[in-house]
């Protein structure tokens, strides 16, 4: 049987050849991973959509035309209206401090003013029976502190105000002095509440709704950025299709040669 010997141009030649296949693998597995990635952000961004369905027909016919700010825009507007939310939320808290000085100076208001002396009263159990101690004083210095770890929101006050009252109700029993200016200032606190609760609900919906505008901005934006990779991936195909077939007319025009050799 007569042994095929190649020569050095031709081993070169398949080198070569080789090597250009090698590298339209490497691109091949690289666009793979390309094409997961952004199969994978469609499938959240599919998922997220399914969660929050309730209005988004609406929501999408609004966007079709939607402007898409830049990161650095959106950045600016998310700085701009953390400053105003934070001076409503500012007036909102000046107000409930207005509340928290008319309790304050009701003539039944000395016993909360300040922590529950609880060794000098002797009261051994009431740490047994209160799970957290507060009064009107610790509540004034935390909506007047500086140091960042103040009160963030007015719901927080609130909530506060109310432990201080139900503290005293919970520990001194029904018909006691402190039982009923507890619940008297508590009645008083919450007439006062409902007056301003209309303006905080307001505030919330209000944050709520720049959030969700916030959000599907980002999310627009990450769209746009998927979009751009789409369009280069398929360009990307289009070059190695290209590569593929100029590698196939290599391949038949190099056996058509060794078919006329022999």
């Amino acid at each position: 049987m007569e042994t095929v010997t190649m020569s050095t141009p031709d081993i070169a030649e398949v080198d070569q050849f080789r090597c250009r296949v090698d590298e339209i693998f490497q691109k091949i597995d690289k666009l793979e991973k390309k094409v997961n990635e952004v199969e994978q952000f469609y499938l959240n961004a599919n998922k997220k959509k399914k969660s929050s369905s309730k209005g988004n027909s609406i929501r999408e016919e609004q966007d079709k035309g939607r402007h898409v700010p830049s990161i650095k825009k959106q950045q600016q507007d998310a700085s701009q209206r953390e400053s105003t939310a934070a001076k409503r939320m500012q007036e909102l808290m000046r107000q409930f401090g207005t509340i928290l000085r008319q309790i304050s100076q009701h003539k039944w208001a000395w016993p909360f003013m300040q922590p529950v002396d609880v060794k000098g009263l002797g009261l051994h159990d009431y740490y047994k029976v209160i799970e957290k101690p507060m009064d009107l004083g610790t509540i004034k210095n935390q909506m007047e502190a500086k140091d960042g770890n103040g009160y963030k929101n007015v719901r927080a006050i609130c909530a506060d105000v109310r432990l201080v009252f139900d503290n005293a109700m919970k520990y001194n029993e029904e018909g006691s002095d402190v039982h009923l200016m507890a619940k008297t200032l508590l009645e008083k606190f919450e007439e006062k509440w409902q007056l301003l609760l209309p303006k905080v609900t307001e505030e919330e919906k209000r944050r709520e709704e720049e959030e969700a505008e916030a959000q599907l901005n980002i999310q627009l934006v990450r769209e746009a950025s998927h979009a751009k990779r789409v369009q280069a991936i398929s360009n990307e195909l289009y070059e190695v299709d290209t590569h593929l077939e100029q590698l196939r007319e290599t391949v038949v025009q190099k056996c058509r040669l060794d078919q006329q050799s022999f």
